[in-house]
C-alpha cells in the first residue's frame, strides 16, 4: 500500500477529530487572520491573527455553548453569513458538538431561507447580522421548532416583544455560556467528539436550482475527514502557504478549503468581501487562493481596460505581450507533457522575458507577488484566459467537483498542470465516462443522498455508488479531465447539429475584453443567438474615450458606436467557428447579470433557465420575422 493509500484510508471519522489533532500538535502556530475594518475615511483595515490554540478556545465555548441549549449529535444548526473568521469558527463548534450545519447564502432572501431551515430541521440558527435575524422574524410562523437564533455581529440588532423570551441571543454570550459549561464539564467536547462516526451527518448544503425548490445535499463527516488527507495527498499545498479565502463558505467550494487547511495547518486569512479582493491581495500575499472564472476574467478585462486607457502604444504592447503569454504557455506546457521539461525556444522565450518586465511583473504584483497558484472551479475557465495567466506566471489550476461530490473531485497537478483540462481525479476518487458522454464518479466524497428525497437521489446515485455529474467530458489516455458541457445545456439546432454553449461563450470571454457574461441560446432554433452584458467599469472607461462620456451604462449599451464594437468582437469570435456554432445575431443587456436579480448563483455560475424566461422579449426579437425549421 502506497503512503497516499496509507494516509487516506487511516482518516479520522471527522474533521472534528482533525481539528482536535491539529490544535494538540502545532497550538502556538499561527491558522486564521481576519480583518477589523477600519472606519470611513480612517485608512485601510488592521489584520489580527489567531493562533490554533486560540481558534480552539473560541471553537470549544461555541461547540458547548450550543451543548447547553441543548443541540444534540446530528441535529443542524443553521448558518447564514458571508465569509468571515467567525464563520468557520462556528462551523468547527457545530462540527464539534456532534451536530450537523446546515449553510445558508446571506443573499437568499426570506422564504427561501424559511424553507432551508425548517426543511433541514434546523433548531439553532446562527445569522450573521440584524438584517439575517429580520428574515427569520419575518417568517417567524414557518418556523415553529427553531428554538434560537444567535447573532454573530449584533451591531443594529433590537429586542422586539414579540420575540420568545431567550430566543435571540448574540455569539458573545453564547460563548460565554459556553465557557460556563466547559468548567463544569470539561471533558464534554472530547466525549462528543470521541463518539461521532464517519457516517454521521456533517453538513447539509442546498443547492441553488434554477427551478423549483432547492435540494439539500447531505454530507457526512467521512466525506470532509477524506477531502482534507485527499488534498494534504495531492502536494499542492504545504504547511507553509498562505491562503486567501474570499469564496462563499455557504458553497462547497470554499467549504472544502477549510477542511484541507486543518489537515494541512496554513495559513489562512479570511474576507469575503468580492470589492476588496484587490486591496487585500498585496497585504495578505498569498501564496495560493481558490476562485471562480469570473475573478479572472475581470482582472483580465481591468488589465486590458488600463492598458488601453494608457493610450495606443501600451495598448499595442499590451496585445503583443497577451500573445507571447499564451504561445509561451502552450509551448511549455506541450513540451513538459512530452518531455518532462517545461522549457521554450530561445527566441520565445526572449520574448517573454521582455513582455515579463513590460507587463506580467506588475500583474504578479498585482496579485501580492507571492502567489505560487491559483486553484480555479465552480465553472469552466476559457482556455484563453488560462493560457494568458499561465504564460504571465499566475499558474491557474482547474479543478472539478459538485456540491453532491464534496467539491474536490479532479485537481490538476502541480507543475504538470494542463490549461482546458480539470486535471486528475483526487487519490481514492474514480471516474468513468457513459455511454452518452456523461462523467460518472464514484469514492468517499460522494453524498450520502438528497434530505428527505429518496425518488431524487435513486435519479443521480446508482446503488453501486456511481454518481451521475450531468456533466459531459472526455478523458485523455493519461487521465485528465476535459469537461465540455452540462448534459442539460447542450443545444441541438433545428437542423440537428449540436452545439456546446458553454465553449463558445468561453471563447467569446477570450476575445472580448469587454464582456462581463454571455448567454448563447439556439435549441431548436435554425441558428445561434447570444444575449450579452457588458462589464460596466470597462465599457464605461471605452465609452469616456470615444465620444459617450458622462452617459449611463444602459445608454451606452444602446448605443450604435458600442452594438458596431460588440460586432467586431462576435465577428472575431465566428472566425474561429464552425458555421452551425457561430453567432448570426446578439442583443446586449441593459445592465449586468447579478446573484441579487436572481440571474447567477452565489458562485456566479449562469442560471440559464431564469436568464432566458427573463430576456425572452430579446431572444424573440432576434428570430423575429426569420424562417424557422
Amino acid at each position: 500500500m502506497s503512503d497516499t493509500q496509507t494516509l487516506i484510508e487511516n482518516r479520522p471519522p471527522s474533521v472534528a477529530n482533525l481539528f482536535l489533532e491539529r490544535v494538540s500538535a502545532t497550538p502556538d502556530a499561527e491558522a486564521y487572520r481576519y480583518p477589523v475594518p477600519a472606519a470611513p475615511g480612517a485608512g485601510p483595515d488592521e489584520w489580527k491573527s489567531l493562533s490554533w490554540g486560540q481558534a480552539a478556545e473560541r471553537v470549544f465555548a461555541i461547540a458547548a455553548g450550543l451543548i447547553e441549549l441543548g443541540v444534540r449529535p446530528e441535529e443542524r444548526v443553521a448558518l447564514s453569513s458571508s465569509t468571515r473568521v467567525e464563520w468557520i469558527l462556528v462551523d468547527l463548534g457545530i462540527l464539534c458538538a456532534g451536530a450537523a450545519t446546515t449553510t445558508v447564502y446571506p443573499q437568499t432572501n426570506a422564504e427561501e431561507s424559511a424553507f432551508i431551515v425548517a426543511d433541514s430541521d434546523s433548531k439553532v440558527l446562527i445569522a450573521e447580522d440584524a438584517a439575517q435575524l429580520a428574515k427569520a422574524r419575518e417568517r417567524r410562523a414557518d418556523l415553529p421548532d427553531l428554538a434560537h437564533v444567535v447573532i454573530i455581529d449584533p451591531a443594529g440588532y433590537e429586542p422586539e416583544a414579540a420575540d420568545p423570551e431567550g430566543w435571540v441571543l448574540t455569539l458573545a454570550e453564547l460563548e460565554k455560556r459556553g465557557a460556563a459549561h466547559l468548567e463544569k464539564n470539561p471533558d464534554v467536547i472530547k466525549a462528543r467528539v470521541s463518539a461521532i462516526t464517519s457516517d454521521q451527518l456533517a453538513t447539509l448544503i442546498y443547492t441553488s436550482g434554477t427551478t423549483g425548490r432547492p435540494k439539500g445535499v447531505r454530507l457526512p463527516h467521512d466525506n470532509w475527514s477524506y477531502m482534507a488527507k485527499a488534498i494534504a495527498a495531492t502536494g499542492l499545498v504545504g504547511p507553509d502557504d498562505v491562503q486567501y479565502l474570499w469564496l462563499p463558505l455557504a458553497h462547497v467550494f470554499g467549504k472544502v478549503l477549510t477542511s484541507g487547511q486543518i489537515e494541512v495547518g496554513h495559513v489562512t486569512a479570511v474576507d469575503g468581501r468580492i470589492d476588496k479582493i484587490i486591496e487585500n491581495l498585496p497585504v495578505v500575499q498569498p501564496t495560493y487562493m481558490a476562485a471562480v472564472p469570473r475573478i479572472f476574467e475581470k482582472v483580465y478585462n481591468g488589465v486590458a481596460a488600463k492598458a488601453r486607457a494608457g493610450g495606443g502604444a501600451k495598448y499595442k504592447i499590451f496585445l503583443w505581450a497577451a500573445g507571447v503569454a499564451r504561445e509561451y504557455a502552450r509551448t511549455t506546457q506541450d513540451n513538459f507533457r512530452r518531455t518532462g521539461q517545461a522549457n521554450a525556444p530561445f527566441g520565445l522565450s526572449a520574448k517573454h522575458k521582455v513582455a515579463d518586465a513590460l507587463v506580467y511583473s506588475k500583474l504578479r504584483e498585482a496579485f501580492g507577488g507571492r502567489l505560487r497558484a491559483c486553484v480555479s472551479g465552480s465553472a469552466a475557465l476559457a482556455p484563453d484566459i488560462g493560457y494568458f495567466f499561465a504564460g504571465a506566471g499566475v499558474h491557474i489550476l482547474e479543478g472539478y467537483g459538485l456540491t453532491e461530490s464534496s467539491a474536490a473531485s479532479f485537481v490538476n497537478p502541480g507543475e504538470a498542470y494542463r490549461t482546458g483540462t480539470v486535471g486528475k481525479p483526487l487519490p481514492g476518487t474514480e471516474v468513468r465516462i457513459a455511454e452518452d458522454g456523461e462523467v460518472l464518479l464514484r469514492g468517499p466524497g460522494i453524498m450520502e443522498g438528497y434530505h428527505g428525497l429518496p425518488e431524487k437521489t435513486a435519479e443521480v446515485l446508482e446503488s453501486d455508488g456511481w454518481l451521475h455529474t450531468g456533466d459531459i467530458g472526455e478523458l485523455s489516455p493519461d487521465g485528465y479531465l476535459r469537461i465540455t458541457d452540462r448534459k442539460k445545456d447542450l443545444i441541438k439546432t433545428s437542423g440537428g447539429k449540436y452545439v456546446a454553449p458553454a465553449e463558445v461563450e468561453g471563447q467569446f470571454k477570450a476575445v472580448c475584453p469587454y464582456v462581463s457574461n454571455i448567454l448563447v441560446h439556439g435549441a431548436d432554433r435554425n441558428f445561434c443567438t447570444a444575449l450579452i452584458a457588458l462589464d460596466e467599469p470597462s465599457i464605461l472607461g471605452w465609452a469616456k474615450e470615444n465620444g459617450l462620456g458622462g452617459k449611463s451604462y444602459a445608454e451606452v449599451v444602446a448605443a450604435p458606436e458600442t452594438v458596431a464594437l460588440v460586432d467586431g468582437y462576435v465577428q472575431e469570435l465566428n472566425a474561429g467557428l464552425q458555421r452551425w456554432q457561430t453567432i448570426k445575431k446578439f442583443q446586449l443587456l441593459p445592465r449586468d447579470l447579478d446573484v441579487e436579480h436572481g440571474e447567477l448563483t452565489p458562485s456566479l455560475k449562469l442560471k440559464r433557465p431564469f436568464v432566458e424566461r427573463e430576456y425572452q422579449h430579446l431572444i424573440d426579437e432576434m428570430y423575429a420575422g426569420t424562417r424557422e425549421v
